[in-house]
């Protein structure tokens, strides 16, 4: 989509404007996301469940669709984000979260996903990980390349973080 096409917005118009549903702000444009389906959208509750349920054990906050400033003038929202605490206060927080968790929806180009994926590492944020709903494959992406999740479970190295996606769906 060339930017020459789209109005240019303030990003504090963008910050005090309501999307329904929520979109993303990138260098001026106010951005659509890809609304999950069926399988997106209980994958996404059942993460933010599994995850809150251990909060305390792992040390962690768990925020769904929560509007990050990852770098000047771009907010993407994540699908779903752990927070090692302390959690942040601020409306709209610029620390980076330790875990980015993107559901696949059926009108994603892998492109797209790979590439925003390498911009969020590249700003901060520790690892990226990329699910399928409705396979429950998926791939983490760190600093360092991309990790295989075996079994379709996720181990964070050097943290209590080990997420079961076969039981994350069966709960």
């Amino acid at each position: 989509m060339s930017m020459g096409a789209q109005t240019l917005i303030s990003l504090e118009e963008y910050l005090t404007t309501s999307y329904s549903p929520d979109r993303e702000y990138r260098d001026g444009v106010v951005m659509e996301r890809n609304v999950g389906d069926n399988a997106h959208s209980l994958l996404q509750g059942n993460l933010v469940i599994y995850i809150g349920v251990r909060r305390k054990q792992w040390g962690v906050q768990v925020f769904p669709e929560f509007r990050i400033r990852v770098r000047e003038h771009w907010y993407p929202i994540p699908d779903v984000c752990v927070y090692a605490l302390p959690a942040p206060k601020e409306r709209v927080p610029s620390r980076p979260p330790l875990l980015w968790i993107e559901i696949l929806t059926p009108d994603d180009r892998m492109t797209d996903v790979w590439r925003k994926a390498d911009e969020l590492l590249a700003n901060g944020v520790a690892y990226v990980w990329i699910i399928d709903p409705e396979t429950l494959e998926s791939e983490l992406r760190t600093p360092a390349g991309i990790q295989p999740v075996p079994d379709k479970t996720l181990r964070l190295e050097g943290s209590p973080i080990v997420i079961p996606l076969r039981e994350v769906m069966e709960e």
